[in-house]
């Protein structure tokens, strides 16, 4: 999931930063790049699969009794 939220990032990054647009003091294509840096950083440490892989975890073993 912040793989994509990364991918969406950069391309917005890309596009304000090709179109020059004039959105303000914070938010940049800088600003959006190290968002997307952020989310990559988070999807690779597996932060998105914490929750996941416990409850599913979870679920299988309760299953099968």
């Amino acid at each position: 999931m912040f793989a994509v939220i990364a991918a969406i990032l950069f391309a917005v990054a890309l596009l304000v930063d090709l179109l020059g647009a004039d959105t303000g003091p914070i938010f940049d294509a800088g600003t959006l790049s190290l968002a997307g840096f952020l989310c990559i950083a988070l999807h690779l440490a597996g932060a998105g699969a914490w929750t996941s892989s416990r409850w599913s975890n979870r679920r299988r073993r309760y299953a099968r009794r």
